[in-house]
């Protein structure tokens, strides 16, 4: 293996604004602390990065399974892939993490799950940016539990082509190319990724063999169109344009079932104009996100097909303001429109928001100190107007030792869907959906670390009041629900050859009435191991323990299920023939562990898959 993919590979695994990394840390950049490019090293926020170079080494599939390499995330899946996704950040879920694809909103408005994280692959992926606690004094609503960016690739000095394939268990196939040009004045990037699989059952009866049911076949094309024109030395102009077009088969909570099947067909665009001078820098943009999708399914009562859609406009502008070496302040303004265009809702709000951010970086005899303040007034014509803000404060002792805590506040609004869907009759009973009388979730977070080279350990402590949940239809509940824990990690090469990366997280939840979160486990351990020892190859193994996850009965806190206490390992190998040609191998659930992260819904027996990748 090259030595400087290698480096690069130690570099990502220890990619954390609390870990102290050797290998070119302070070349990595990040923009969404802050909504300003900074580096890794200067942010106060508890942050990692997924890079390119750790996806394409391990060759995660989609963003989920790169996402749960890290401390502090789980998720739980209807199935294999294309089934509902929930990802867990803190014991948060989906629905209270702000999903951004090159800082275009992916939460759909249609939808009570947020993002449908299911439908995001890895294939065109520059680095993942994950930010833990309340980010709405910066980002607005719907980033209570965080913001996740996902920044695609940059086109690159001169004409770029690159291709792979991939094949595996349950028939699957994967296809990318990616073509790019780049020279002073313009660039053009566009990347293509296409998966088909048979897949396997989604639903299974627990400790029942999963091939006694039918599969549940799953499709994925998603495509990425990246421009930009430099008009003079400091304007230009970028555009950005994502479709992701899915289509897969999906079962009941109690049945398997062949006729179940969901479709989906989402776009976001952007542009900005992007304007430099002595004084400032200057962002105007417009953004776009379009949500379809229909699901089909057939009953003993009949054929039903649901159809949802809607989009979210947003416009906005800001600008950063450097008032000396390493400070300054970004102030700006955003107006965004909400709506689902479903013929039974048809309806949605808009939001006018204020924001500023002061960051300053202060370096003295005994080191370095950071501190980040931000303030963001959000107005909604459906909601009370609603000020957060956030503090950071980060200092790196000359020693390598360095300390930072956050603390923030955030809101969470209700979707359209959540607040307009009609009700519907099943069986002869009616039941509610949506809720008018809804409001916005309010929330509170802390979190302090400390880091000393390879070894950090996170507190984290978080307050939510008026947390949305489906009782007879959805409704605020009353009283505050908790949830608090801590997070250990320790990245370290060693042996020349060796790389480690662990992480144990323990989570504790309650809600207002002081019983557990369902579906959050109480506690996870991640470990991988990466060889190099011989040239031009890599052997690496990961794996993880889930400790005690609960299901309650349906409206009740009655435990229906518990689907943790299991050891899920895989293994991957990376081999290059030369500086064009790659080839790989991997092994999922090498021991064919058989688990349940949902109770009723199958996950992934032993699955083998090998490919190769062209890069000219």
């Amino acid at each position: 293996m090259k030595i400087t993919i290698k480096l690069s590979l130690i570099t990502t695994i220890i990619l954390s604004s609390n870990l102290i990394a050797d290998e070119k840390l302070e070349d990595i950049s990040v923009i969404s602390a802050t909504k300003s490019t900074q580096k890794l090293q200067d942010v106060t926020s508890n942050i990692n990065v997924i890079t390119a170079q750790e996806i394409e080494e391990r060759h995660y599939s989609t963003v989920v399974e790169a996402l749960n390499s890290l401390a502090g995330v789980d998720f739980t899946s209807n199935g294999g892939a294309g089934t509902l996704t929930n990802v867990y950040l803190r014991g948060m879920s989906s629905n209270r993490v702000l999903l951004l694809i090159d800082g275009i909103r992916y939460n759909d408005v249609t939808s009570t799950s947020g993002a449908s994280f299911a439908h995001l692959m890895t294939s065109n992926i520059e680095r993942i940016e994950i930010i833990k606690g309340a980010q709405s004094g910066i980002w607005g609503a719907d980033a209570s539990a965080g913001v996740i960016n996902i920044i695609t690739k940059q086109a690159k000095k001169g004409l770029q082509f690159s291709a792979s394939e991939e094949f595996g268990s349950f028939a699957t196939t994967k296809s990318n190319i990616n073509l790019s040009y780049k020279d002073d004045q313009f660039y053009l990037q566009a990347n293509h990724n296409d998966l088909n699989t048979k897949g396997f059952t989604s639903y299974a009866t627990r400790g029942t063999d999963i091939n006694q049911y039918e599969d549940d076949a799953y499709s994925n094309k998603t495509t990425n169109i990246k421009a930009g024109f430099t008009i003079t030395p400091t304007n230009k102009i970028d555009i950005s344009h994502t479709i992701i077009d899915a289509n897969g088969n999906f079962d009941d909570t109690t049945a398997d079932n062949t006729f179940n099947n969901n479709s989906t067909d989402d776009k976001f665009s952007s542009i900005n104009f992007n304007h430099i001078d002595s004084f400032n820098e200057v962002n105007i943009y417009a953004k776009k996100s379009t949500f379809s999708r229909v699901s089909s399914s057939k009953s003993a009562f009949g054929q039903n097909n649901s159809k949802f859609n809607g989009n979210v406009k947003e416009y906005g502008l800001t600008s950063e303001i450097s008032y000396s070496i390493d400070s300054f302040i970004l102030l700006g303004g955003e107006y965004k429109k909400f709506e689902d265009e479903n013929p039974t809702i048809h309806n949605g709000y808009t939001s006018k928001a204020f924001f500023l951010t002061n960051n300053n970086k202060l370096n003295s005899s005994f080191g370095t100190t950071i501190i980040s303040e931000s303030l963001r007034h959000d107005n909604y014509n459906k909601f009370d107007d609603k000020t957060t803000g956030k503090i950071g404060l980060k200092h790196t002792f000359l020693n390598k030792l360095n300390a930072s805590a956050n603390y923030g506040t955030a809101y969470n609004v209700p979707t359209p869907y959540n607040l307009y869907a009609p009700g519907s009759t099943y069986a002869g009973i009616f039941y509610p959906i949506g809720n008018q009388n809804l409001q916005p979730e309010e929330t509170k977070s802390f979190d302090i670390t400390l880091g000393f080279k390879a070894l950090s350990l996170t507190y984290f402590d978080t307050k939510v009041d008026n947390l949305i949940q489906y009782t007879s239809g959805f409704n605020n509940i009353n009283g505050t629900s908790k949830i608090k824990g801590y997070e250990l990690t320790y990245s370290q090469n060693f042996l020349d050859d060796f790389l480690i990366n662990s992480s144990y997280t323990k989570l504790d939840t309650k809600d207002a009435d002081g019983f557990s979160l369902q579906r959050r486990a109480d506690e996870s351990i991640k470990v991988g191991l990466d060889y190099y020892g011989v040239e031009n190859l890599h052997l690496g193994i990961n794996g993880e323990y889930i400790g005690d996850r609960i299901e309650y009965a349906y409206g009740t806190h009655n435990i229906s299920a518990e689907t943790g206490n299991y050891t899920v390992a895989n293994f991957v190998a990376n081999y290059e023939v030369d500086k064009h040609m790659s080839v790989y191998g991997k092994v999922d659930n090498i021991t064919d562990k058989y688990y349940q992260t949902v109770n009723g819904y199958a996950t992934s027996p032993r699955a083998v898959y090998a490919g190769m990748k062209l890069t000219y």
